[in-house]
């Protein structure tokens, strides 16, 4: 990936996290359309139609089975209630005859409550039956926790390999997104969606599905129980069903954008955390860590304003719906004690319709307390389909065309680009590099020098105009292609973590053992890596910490020499190392240079006297090109920048 430097801006990046010192301004909170990013997140579920079937097959026989049970257990309060009267009755009676002779006594409630009992006086509690129906009722729990562990197996499964496809999904985007796309986004804040946005998605599918599913089925289950049970007292309990979406509708509609907040402070807040983390010892070096801690401090506090504002709203809903509850709870007692004493309820139904109730509220206050997951995942679903969804590098051409020969020979034709349309970079440029020159790019900051580069690599597509390598326009060429015939060496070196073979041999997969020492051998890498612990099987980390800045920089150098290119570009290569670390890197790029077409961007004048050609741009155009001698002889802009560069220092007058 090509690096941008301070001398090439390209597109602005937004005020998110502008360097250890920036300012982060951008609201966090944005419209968001709930509906339709939810919709599109439970599209993604669309692979697993059969096992999401399978999964509410196994959800309906567990609550089936859960929803039979308190029927059962109802029954056997009947078999124990019947059986405790029964046995305070007179033997060998009947029970109209006992009924009869309450009512002539005038005890009508006691008659009324008998009446709607199963009695046999004298008998006492049938234990035979009663264990048979507990027995039962066992197995129907039983049953339903079997069947419910392994809805829960299957949908754990589905979630994963959902989210398993979002990642792999998201892996390639990132690698169809243009460079500029990365420019404009704080490394940090990218990253939070990729991990945390991504986690939030995944723990919400995963607890939200089975919850709502098994919920909804509960309710329905329920309804159907309490109906047969007792109308009267089913109509009591649908109650709150429209009483409860409203609630959580009013509730959940003020905790969404406290949601989006939310993740969007989350990942503003990593974006900061990452750049602080990165440019550690700068902040060190200018004791900034107050001004590092407010910043930090201010956006901590926005985060916690809004996740505490969003589970506090949204927290509300469980305790709305447990009062309700409640309520409900109170009103089928009552009314069902009165149903008994009326004998038009037995008490093991009344039991069972509590029991039900519960049943019936719980899910409702489930449903409610999933509002407020199911609107963190969508939130964190819509920061993700914002970067599924954002524009990608134009594809390659079908069929794609290639050079029939390998010369490194590149043309620019009237080349125009400009990272914003309204600023000019590069107007009309032209030259042509021939196969093994040496080219220096040399300028101002700002000059176009790195964008330059960029455009050769098809880091940014131009405006007009055409370049052209060994005949062919690289904008016919596919990406691959072209990069594969080209090596660069970037001032700021980069090493994964892996050891020093797998780096150089990173710039070409399948080089074999004595392509790799040859390469590390031209380009002195060999000199330092026989005293290392492990030569070449040392474990360097992401960093490179265990090895000197001069040593990562050759090794650069040696993976790009290892790839054998036919354009090699190198940007700033010496920049950072010391003067006798860079004789070392000077050779073993004159090395790497020989028989291949060279673009080397140089601030440093002396660094490129030997070059074939020389550009000097300014303002995107080439004022001056020619060899060293040359252009100090035309005492023009060249002749300037390398005065400036060796003009004693003059002293300030007093």
């Amino acid at each position: 990936m090509s690096e941008t430097h301070a001398d090439d801006q390209p597109a602005p990046r937004p005020q998110r996290g502008g360097g250890p010192f920036g300012g982060m301004s951008l609201p966090a909170e944005k419209s968001m359309n709930f509906t339709a990013s939810g919709k599109r997140l439970l599209g993604k579920l669309r692979p697993e139609r059969l096992w999401l079937a399978l999964v509410l097959a196994l959800a309906v026989i567990s609550v089936t089975f859960s929803v039979l049970g308190p029927r059962l257990l109802g029954e056997g309060t009947n078999l124990i209630f019947s059986g405790v009267v029964s046995k305070s009755l007179p033997s060998g009676s009947s029970q109209a005859d006992v009924i009869a002779g309450l009512r002539a006594s005038g005890d009508s409630r006691q008659a009324d409550m008998l009446s709607g009992m199963t009695l046999t006086p004298g008998l006492g509690i049938d234990f035979a039956m009663l264990s048979t129906v507990l027995f039962w009722a066992l197995a129907l729990y039983v049953l339903s926790s079997v069947f419910s562990w392994m809805q829960a197996y299957v949908l754990n499964g589905v979630v994963q390999r959902t989210v398993y496809r979002l990642r792999e999904e998201i892996e390639a985007k990132i690698n169809r997104l243009p460079l500029s796309y990365f420019d404009k986004k704080p490394r940090g804040e990218l990253l939070s969606r990729v991990t945390n946005d991504v986690d939030n998605i995944s723990q919400s599918l995963q607890q939200s599905l089975s919850q709502v599913v098994t919920s909804l089925l509960t309710v329905i289950g329920v309804i159907v129980m309490m109906v047969i049970l007792s109308p009267l007292l089913a109509l009591i309990a649908l109650v709150t069903v429209p009483l409860t979406l409203v609630i959580t509708a009013f509730i959940a509609k003020r905790s969404q954008k406290l949601f989006v907040a939310q993740w969007a402070n989350t990942g503003e807040l990593n974006g900061q955390i990452e750049e602080t983390f990165t440019g550690h010892a700068l902040v060190k070096v200018f004791g900034r860590q107050k001004e590092v801690d407010a910043r930090f401090t201010q956006k901590n506090d926005d985060l916690y304003a809004a996740s505490f504002g969003a589970q506090f709203i949204s927290g509300m809903i469980m305790p709305a719906m447990t009062f309700i509850g409640n309520l409900v709870y109170v009103a089928i007692a009552v009314v069902g004690g009165l149903q008994v004493a009326s004998g038009a309820m037995q008490l093991g139904d009344v039991q069972a319709f509590i029991q039900y109730s519960r049943q019936f509220t719980q899910p409702l206050a489930q449903l409610g307390s999933m509002a407020n997951l199911l609107q963190s995942g969508v939130a964190s679903a819509e920061r993700m389909f914002d970067l599924l969804d954002a524009d990608e590098q134009s594809e390659d051409p079908e069929p794609a065309k290639t050079p029939t020969e390998t010369h490194g020979r590149l043309v620019f034709e009237n080349v125009s680009f400009r990272y914003t349309e309204d600023k000019p970079l590069i107007e009309e440029l032209s030259l042509v590099a021939e196969p093994g020159q040496t080219i220096a790019i040399v300028g101002p900051t700002g000059a176009g020098k790195t964008t330059l580069v960029n455009l050769m690599m098809r880091f940014y597509e131009i405006d007009s105009g055409r370049i052209l390598l060994d005949g062919v326009d690289i904008a016919t060429m596919t990406r691959h292609d072209l990069r594969s015939r080209m090596g660069m060496v970037l001032q700021d070196t980069w090493l994964f973590g892996g050891t020093i073979r797998d780096n150089i041999a990173y710039g070409r997969p399948d080089a074999t053992e004595e392509d790799i020492l040859s390469a590390a051998t031209a380009t002195y890498v060999d000199r330092f890596v026989h005293s290392l612990p492990d030569g070449y099987d040392t474990v360097l980390d992401d960093q490179g910490s265990n090895v000197s800045a001069g040593e990562m920089q050759l090794l650069t150098i040696a993976r790009a020499f290892l790839a054998q290119p036919s354009v090699l570009i190198l940007d700033e290569a010496t920049s950072s190392v010391d003067t006798r670390t860079e004789v070392l890197v000077q050779k073993a790029m004159s090395a790497l240079r020989a028989e291949r077409t060279s673009f080397v961007i140089a601030h440093r004048l002396s660094t490129i006297r030997d070059a074939d050609l020389i550009l000097v741009m300014e303002s995107g155009r080439i004022v001056e090109q020619g060899n060293h001698v040359q252009l100090l002889a035309a005492h023009g802009a060249y002749q300037a920048l390398y005065a400036a560069q060796f003009a004693a220092p003059v002293a300030d007058e007093v």
